[in-house]
């Protein structure tokens, strides 16, 4: 991480960059740097390795941003631009001289003011919105890839490893984040329900519903301007793309559930629901909104651990995360 610090030192700096901005603006996430100017985004990827994400090498970091621009072009080709380099010479700078350092993908900037998260908070988000977004899901899981490969991820075996490996990697954050007894909680409803549900799982492969579908599916990747964008989906690891399309519906589902809009996560499934007509689906919907919020509760606790974060912003990782686990145990109660 050392040496990105001096990259991301010179990406605060207009001289980085080819269009020379006036105003540029850093967000971080747990795996990422975005660099925001007036019309574009450049978003490098942290030198991170989580396990269930290796971006450790410039190499890695590279093939991952290739693979962000073609996933994410199935639903936002006209927001996903290129890869561009990020080269050093007497100063660092993108598509400039000398040795590449790092690696960029550079999208088309949207009005930030116009992602979904804000809109709800602000009550702009109508039943006409919510049912543009169910069809263009609808639309894309329909088409998304399908596969023996993809198929193999809607089996129990990787149902349960998913599961698992969130178990082992909240551990460390028992009595942090989530309360012993909320954990055991989870841990034996979530059990009992892959037991008891073996034909569910395996009707759900022999029907086509395990597709490549988005991964990430939350109103905090969901521009809502003239066209709708849903951006970010996953690419740093298959087996959180290729999963049941309901798991992708329960994530924004469980979002909205999240931002006490309630409403507006039932019409969405009755939307969903219309124009994909898998009624089987509501079969599986607490188990994978229960998995939804207990993967968000996971990944803001891994904030705690981030050394590029400040202690107020550990803070109300805290709380947003505590607020996660809670819903996930709501959703177990359900089961």
């Amino acid at each position: 991480m050392q040496d990105q610090k001096q990259i991301v030192q010179a990406m605060l700096t207009p001289e980085a960059y080819p269009e020379n901005p006036s105003k540029i603006e850093l967000i971080q996430t747990h795996i990422s740097f975005v660099f925001l100017t007036e019309d574009s985004v450049y978003k490098v990827k942290k030198a991170v390795n989580f396990g269930f994400l290796d971006f450790s090498t410039l190499e890695k970091r590279h093939l991952f941003c290739k693979k962000e621009l073609d996933i994410n072009r199935r639903l936002c080709p006209e927001i996903y631009l290129e890869v561009v380099p990020i080269n050093k010479a007497d100063i660092i700078k993108i598509n400039g001289h000398g040795e590449t350092v790092e690696y960029a993908l550079k999208m088309k900037r949207l009005p930030q003011e116009r992602i979904m998260t804000l809109l709800i908070k602000e009550d702009k988000v109508d039943k006409k919105t919510i049912d543009e977004i169910a069809k263009i899901i609808a639309d894309f899981h329909s088409k998304a890839q399908n596969n023996a490969e993809i198929d193999e991820f809607g089996s129990l075996k990787i149902v349960k490893t998913n599961w698992d490996e969130n178990f082992v990697q909240t551990t460390k954050y028992i009595n942090q984040t989530i309360p012993q007894e909320e954990f055991q909680l989870i841990q034996t409803k979530i059990e009992a329900f892959i037991q008891n549900k073996k034909v569910l799982f395996e009707a759900r492969i022999t029907e086509k519903h395990i597709r490549d579908c988005h991964g990430d599916l939350h109103s905090g990747n969901i521009f809502v301007t003239d066209k709708i964008c849903i951006f970010d989906a996953i690419e740093f690891n298959d087996r959180f793309r290729y999963s049941d399309v309901a798991s992708d519906v329960a994530f924004l589902s469980m979002d909205l559930d999240y931002q006490n809009r309630r409403d507006l996560a039932d019409y969405f499934i009755e939307r969903y629901l219309i124009y994909s007509k898998d009624q089987q689906l509501t079969l599986l919907l607490a188990f994978y909104k229960c998995y939804r919020a207990y993967v968000r509760g996971k990944v803001v606790s891994f904030r705690l651990d981030d050394t590029n974060i400040s202690a107020k912003e550990k803070v109300s990782a805290i709380i947003e995360a505590k607020a996660y686990f809670e819903l996930a145990a709501k959703y177990a109660k359900n089961l």
